[in-house]
């Protein structure tokens, strides 16, 4: 069977894709920063 060819994102699929990946990045970069500001806090906090 051969591949079906691909079709070229129009310029409002590609903007799209590129908001929900910025979107993921920062959600992303959201919950590592919690996750170390919580270590931090309970490293300052236990003792």
């Amino acid at each position: 069977m051969a591949p079906e060819p691909v079709t070229p994102l129009t310029a409002e699929q590609a903007a799209a894709r590129r908001r929900g990946a910025l979107r993921t990045v920062w959600i992303v970069a959201a919950v590592a920063l919690a996750v170390y500001v919580a270590f931090l806090l309970t490293g300052v906090l236990g003792k």
